[in-house]
């Protein structure tokens, strides 16, 4: 059965950030992910999933300067420090809001890096996020790592299915695994349901969103009730996160969602 949750950082803009949760249940959504909660209080945030009974089922570690176009630290050389401070950051704030699940971004590979540059952003990676995997094993959690197109966030330094793979295996971790973002995906590789067996031991977590324009998935070059019908079919048990910006009114554009509880 998927699960839907809405991504309040796209859902409901029309709404200030912590009325989007009772906005996000009264569409008929269970869970929340967002990008980042640490601009609040934790407690603020728990208040706001309890009082509409809503699970955070994901949020990312501290990125670094988002504002400055940083987009994550887990394989920066020389931010290693910053890195495992995120880590203990985003572990204090998933026990206060019982997120099961992690995602540490990236980062930005430098304009024309070479290879002995992508070399030692992949030793970086692959340390930090042992580190990583490390600390949330000690408190029940899952780390995510998400290949991220590179039209939509430039040089970014993990791209591609295989690559997540990869990594995964120099890690070794058992409580890594994979944000699969259908999204992302098709944009870089497309053959989606390829993709999505081939990683599917691996998924920890799918979003969506439609294609190319980032709106709700019931428009573009997706289909995605076939996606998520052979999702469904591998048997899936985890949330299908809603990442997409919608194209008006949050709620008029969610009819594309009653097949999956969405409206009701």
């Amino acid at each position: 059965m998927i699960r839907l949750a809405a991504n309040l950082s796209m859902l409901f803009p029309e709404h200030d950030f912590l009325e989007r949760f009772p906005a996000a249940a009264a569409a008929g959504f269970k869970g929340v992910e967002y990008l980042f909660p640490y601009a609040f209080e934790a407690g603020e945030l728990r208040a706001a999933l309890d009082d509409n009974a809503l699970s955070q089922v994901l949020f990312n570690l501290p990125p670094g300067d988002w504002e400055a176009g940083e987009r994550g630290l887990a394989s920066l050389p020389g931010r290693e420090a910053e890195f495992r401070d995120s880590v203990m950051e985003g572990i204090r704030y998933a026990e206060a809001l019982d997120c099961p699940r992690l995602h540490a971004m990236a980062g930005l590979l430098p304009d024309g890096a070479d290879a002995a540059t992508r070399e030692a952003h992949l030793a970086t990676y692959v340390e930090n996020l042992r580190f990583a995997a490390g600390e949330l094993e000690k408190v029940g959690k899952t780390l995510l790592i998400e290949p991220i197109n590179g039209r939509d966030m430039p040089n970014f330094f993990l791209q591609r299915q295989g690559q997540a793979r990869e990594v995964l295996k120099a890690v070794g971790a058992d409580n890594l695994k994979v944000q699969f973002d259908l999204y992302h995906c098709q944009i870089v590789e497309g053959d989606l349901i390829r993709n999505m067996e081939a990683q599917f031991p691996h998924i920890g977590h799918v979003q969506l969103a439609g294609v190319p324009e980032r709106h709700e998935p019931d428009v573009g070059e997706v289909n995605y009730p076939a996606m998520l019908a052979h999702l469904d079919a591998l048997g899936y048990q985890g949330w299908v996160g809603c990442e997409y910006r919608p194209a008006g009114d949050t709620r008029a554009g969610l009819g594309w969602g009653r097949d999956y509880g969405l409206l009701d």
